[in-house]
């Protein structure tokens, strides 16, 4: 680690530890140097909180928001999982999912588990809140059975890590994040400011966070796909969010080099305002891609019923409709234990949306077939295929 690009740093103070490495300990939130926030940083806010606001207002529409959390959730999982190198796309999770085949690749793994860990995540914050507890019980639904499971899951790092070039070194590290003992301390006082009654806005004290939770590195692997699920975990749990349908993984896998240079900049000297400026552009960006996603879903919905209603076809087609904007992926035996049908009803449905150019055949089998709704794939998956 560059030592002189972090000795005048004003965010935290750097130690060389009994083992003669350099490591940086941040000093705990918030930083008194955003007392005030300039007026750039108050005019991002302001678009931020607008742009979270009409999504919230599109979700509050909705009779089934769902059909806007489901394939967030997805999409998150696939690009959170991308940053860290995975390849899997959307479309071969969704069809993971429709099939209950077993995935092939460990990448398709690795992101499943990731959206297991989403999951489990919002289930478990309506009963226990944000915590170092709930960060570790995240972290090992994430790392369970995939490549970094020898990273002692659910437990926070008992040895030195370090952040850097592949194939790098302690030595020549780019940044080390806290050893051990101050790495626990460090931890304690990010739970206390997640808790504390304050006036920080909540976008801001997210931002916050999150830097300080990379900045800290507690686990051995995982670390950023973890930090990037607390971001929505937090703002959910506020209230700020009233459905979990805001994710930043797409904006920091697309700028990927500015959010690493951001954070390290954070570190070694301090640019707060560069950091948050960053951060609340990628909320409002992202606020404003999932409205108009969410609005295109419901027109192409809205399309289909009408289609549906002029040929009177039978209720469970209506049903499976409705299913596939939770998948676009769908098989037979999924069809029928979803929608509690027969398996020649099943068959009928599909038959009739596959003749109305709803529905295709893709796996070309000619058994456990599986079909897709290409038109709604293509929407929910946007530019990240």
């Amino acid at each position: 680690m560059n030592i002189d690009k972090f000795k005048n740093s004003p965010t935290g103070q750097i130690i060389k530890t009994r083992t003669n490495y350099w490591a940086f300990i941040p000093h705990p939130l918030p930083p008194s140097s955003l007392d005030t926030f300039s007026t750039e940083i108050v005019g991002f806010l302001s678009e931020a909180d607008r742009a979270i606001g009409a999504l919230s207002s599109l979700s509050r529409l909705i009779p089934n928001p769902n059909l806007l959390v489901a394939p967030y959730i997805r999409k998150e999982a696939v690009q959170s999982s991308r940053i860290e190198g995975t390849q899997a796309s959307l479309s071969d999770i969704l069809y993971y999912e429709a099939s209950k085949e077993k995935p092939k690749y460990n990448d398709v793994l690795e992101v499943l588990n990731y959206l297991r860990a989403i999951n489990y995540g919002l289930s478990r914050l309506k009963n226990l809140p944000l915590s170092l507890r709930l960060v570790r019980e995240i972290h090992l639904k994430l790392m369970e059975g995939v490549r970094g499971e020898r990273m002692k899951p659910g437990e926070f790092r008992t040895t030195q890590n370090w952040i850097g070039p592949p194939g790098c070194s302690l030595a020549n590290a780019t940044y080390v994040p806290p050893p051990v003992p101050e790495m626990t301390e460090a931890l304690g006082q990010w739970e206390k400011f997640l808790h504390a009654d304050d006036s920080i806005a909540p976008l801001i004290k997210c931002a916050l966070m999150h830097y300080q939770f990379e900045a800290i590195h507690p686990f051995l692997d995982g670390n950023g796909r973890v930090g990037r699920l607390l971001i929505t975990f937090y703002l959910y749990e506020k209230g700020y969010l009233e459905y979990p349908i805001l994710y930043l993984s797409d904006f920091f896998e697309k700028y990927r080099s500015e959010y690493y240079d951001l954070l390290l900049g954070v570190s070694q000297a301090g640019h707060w305002d560069e950091w948050l400026k960053y951060f609340l552009r990628g909320v409002a960006k992202q606020a404003k891609a999932a409205e108009e996603t969410g609005h295109k879903i419901l027109s192409l919905q809205h399309k289909y019923r009408q289609q549906l209603h002029e040929k009177s076809v039978s209720t469970p087609v209506f049903q499976l409709l409705d299913m596939l904007f939770l998948n676009p992926f769908v098989s037979l035996p999924g069809i029928s234990d979803y929608l509690k049908i027969t398996w020649p009803t099943a068959k009928a449905s599909v038959e009739h949306l596959v003749k109305f150019r709803i529905l295709q055949e893709v796996s070309g089998r000619k058994r456990n077939r599986i079909y897709c709704a290409k038109e709604l794939l293509t929407l929910i998956s946007g530019n990240s295929e």
